[in-house]
């Protein structure tokens, strides 16, 4: 039991801090702007950790390889706990871990800011909010592809349920490789 609250405390200190530095990653590869309460979030949250990493990995033009190596050092960290308490799998397989880990939690972030999209666009009120408009920017490049294969039915989007069913799907395989990695 112990050792099942260690994990999931792990994991969702794991997942929020990684999750971050991924948007992070990803609002500079879509050039949003961080003047916004999610943007302020995201720097509060992880500055402590980029900004060192900065300094070695300096950031070339959208590319912010710091970002990225911070969700792979905490996703690193995570496993690497896990492994001290008791968790049993070879360090051979602790990149794996981490690579699916990643993956994992970028997909669980997605399917956050889809919802967060839907339900904001289902509410609107005079017009839209800066941070609808946010998240619509950062949900674009997911569903614009769904959204040329898919015509809307009775005039209703279907392309973040697709994405959503197909991010869900890819965490299960991921969560399946990952298991298998351990056994």
């Amino acid at each position: 039991m112990l050792y099942q609250i260690a994990s999931f405390l792990l994991d969702v200190v794991g997942g929020l801090l990684a999750g971050a530095c991924l948007l992070r990653l990803y609002m500079q590869w879509q050039k949003v702007s961080f003047f916004n309460p999610v943007g302020g979030f995201v720097f509060a949250l992880t500055d402590w950790l980029v900004l060192p990493l900065r300094r070695v990995l300096p950031l070339v033009g959208r590319r912010d390889a710091s970002s990225l190596l911070a969700a792979v050092l905490v996703q690193l960290a995570q496993y690497f706990l896990l492994m001290l308490l008791g968790m049993g799998f070879a360090w051979a397989w602790l990149p794996w871990l981490v690579l699916c880990g990643l993956m994992r939690v970028a997909a669980s972030g997605l399917i956050g800011l889809l919802i967060v999209h839907v339900v904001m666009s289902w509410v609107q009120v005079q017009g839209r909010s800066p941070l609808a408009e946010l998240i619509g920017r950062l949900c674009d490049p997911v569903l614009r592809p769904l959204r040329r294969i898919l015509p809307r039915v009775g005039g209703i989007d279907l392309s973040p349920l697709i994405a959503v069913v197909v991010l869900q799907v890819a965490m299960i395989v991921l969560g399946h490789l990952q298991v298998s990695a351990m056994r």
